[in-house]
């Protein structure tokens, strides 16, 4: 099938090398522009267009999806098929209605949950115990359309939003993988979603970073887990700085010391007492001005009197 692929970050690569993979003609790559990044702020490709260019895949990198130049670009490449992931820019309707099979889009939930910007990290924040990736149908509202084809996964106890995109990332080649076929030979489904049951994911921001030690121990890991690798979870009730915490464990043990009391601070980790009576060992953080460590690493330099 001839398709123009959309997408931007690593997330989105997956999904396109399984296209190539999969032997059909990718007339066109639309990805963002490339952006100043680092001290020098040297110009960095995206993922997507990083990936596309060892495959000598033609790119386009349109500054606006609605000022008619990226539409010019899909009436030159005329695709039948259009595949967005996580391009990160709203597309006109007209854009996404031109391919003979229409536009479809591979987002990280199990919709009509957690449509928006942040699917993944949401699903952890909010404790769920399962999450998977949706197939849809692009329409004007956002993530909207119905839904082709999904597939479910447990979020593991300990997974961070890092990790799970990463195996998000890979299900979503696979299912897209397959709808892509069923497509090509008719058999696709649509499915409209339920507007009563939809959920929104906005985007993330460093105001989620403060640690309410109040919460339960488990809101709190959910908390850690969610805000990998940005904004990080953040404390400044433990080492009397402010400190970004980025793996922590529930120990189960009990305590009825005030919540964001310190108990202990040993080789296992840094000890805290939450608003459930419960404990959370804080064991990896980063202080201000220093590098990402284990809390062991830490306190052999920095030992907190209890």
């Amino acid at each position: 099938m001839r398709i123009l692929f959309m997408g931007t970050p690593e997330f989105a690569v997956a999904s396109l090398k399984r296209l190539v993979e999969d032997g059909h003609e990718l007339c066109g790559v639309l990805t963002q522009t490339d952006k100043p990044k680092n001290r020098g702020m040297k110009l960095i490709p995206t993922p997507v267009k990083e990936y596309a260019l060892t495959k000598n895949l033609p790119v386009f990198q349109p500054q606006k999806a609605r000022d008619g130049e990226a539409m010019s670009i899909v009436r030159q490449l005329d695709p039948e098929l259009i595949v967005v992931a996580a391009y990160g820019k709203i597309l006109p309707e007209e854009l996404l209605n031109y391919p003979k099979y229409g536009s479809i889009n591979v987002h990280s939930s199990l919709l009509p949950k957690y449509r928006g910007a942040a699917p993944i990290n949401w699903a952890i924040l909010n404790g769920e115990a399962e999450t998977g990736v949706s197939i849809m149908y692009m329409a004007a509202a956002l993530d909207a359309g119905d839904v082709i084809a999904q597939a479910r996964t447990p979020i593991g106890p300990d997974e961070d939003a890092q990790t799970l995109t990463a195996r998000l990332a890979e299900l979503g080649a696979v299912t897209l993988s397959e709808t892509v076929t069923a497509l090509e030979n008719g058999f696709a489904t649509r499915t409209p979603q339920d507007e009563s049951a939809f959920t929104y994911a906005p985007m993330l921001s460093r105001e989620l970073s403060p640690i309410d030690w109040t919460r339960s121990a488990h809101a709190i890991n959910c908390q850690i887990r969610g805000l990998i690798p940005w904004p990080a979870a953040s404390t400044d009730a433990v080492i009397g700085e402010t400190m970004k915490v980025f793996r922590s464990v529930e120990t189960g043990e009990q305590t009825a010391a005030k919540p964001g009391t310190v108990l202990t601070a040993d080789k296992r980790g840094i000890a805290v007492a939450c608003g459930d009576g419960k404990v959370l060992s804080l064991t990896e953080i980063q202080a201000v001005g220093g590098k990402r460590m284990s809390a062991a690493d830490y306190l052999r330099g920095h030992p907190i009197q209890l």
